[in-house]
């Protein structure tokens, strides 16, 4: 895992593929690679997927795997063995809701691109210093939302963010439209009822709307 960090140049052309990441919570991997494929028909090809269940690496494995058209990452990532465990299970990406000095010295060590999460200025600064300089704002919507990022353009001009955390059709705009943002992350496009269901035709729709939310 050891290595030289991407630059911030990879990270966020991986980032603004879509104006949207799928964040997913799966708890059955067999689930995975329809779900996958359908987000990917619907015009989101970079997906992420939590580590908050037994079937998360699994799944992140399937995908990467079976649908070589997705970019699948692993979110919820909180310490270094998760870090090991998801690039092992063949995610492309790692995003950390928060992080604290000894995460932050994990990811300066991989070679993936890697989302280091914040929620302050401060944060937001700590990690620059390191190198990081696209970030995921968390919780978005609790933390000052597009207010915020706005706010921060000017002192902090060379930080780009994907803000996720309360973010859906109802205010993406408002976030997308901000310069600094790459794009943002939801889990509105996959609702846990359809998901339930699979209905994945609801799904695909979803992810059609989400995919032209920025132009």
């Amino acid at each position: 895992m050891s290595g030289a960090m991407p630059d911030a140049t990879e990270t966020a052309e991986l980032l603004g593929r879509a104006p949207v990441i799928p964040v997913l919570t799966i708890d059955d991997y067999e689930i995975a690679v329809p779900l996958a494929r359908t987000l990917c028909d619907g015009g989101l090809p970079v997906i992420e997927v939590t580590l908050r269940t037994r079937a998360a690496l699994a799944a992140i494995a399937a995908i990467a795997v079976e649908v070589p058209d997705c970019i699948v990452g692993a979110g919820t990532v909180v310490r270094h063995v998760d870090a090991a465990f998801a690039i092992d299970a063949g995610a492309k990406f790692l995003v950390s809701p928060g992080t604290d000095s000894v995460l932050a010295e994990t990811f300066t060590e991989i070679e993936i691109p890697v989302l280091p999460g914040c929620a302050t200025v401060s944060e937001a600064m700590a990690l620059s210093d390191l190198g990081f300089e696209v970030l995921k704002f968390f919780p978005a919507e609790a933390s000052g939302g597009a207010a915020w990022l706005k706010a921060v353009a000017a002192p902090l001009p060379h930080i780009r963010f994907c803000p996720t955390g309360g973010i859906d059709a109802r205010n993406a705009r408002d976030y997308l439209a901000l310069p600094n943002v790459i794009s943002v992350g939801g889990s509105w496009v996959v609702p846990q009822d359809a998901l339930a269901a699979k209905d994945f035709a609801r799904i695909k729709a979803l992810a059609r709307e989400a995919s032209g939310l920025r132009g």
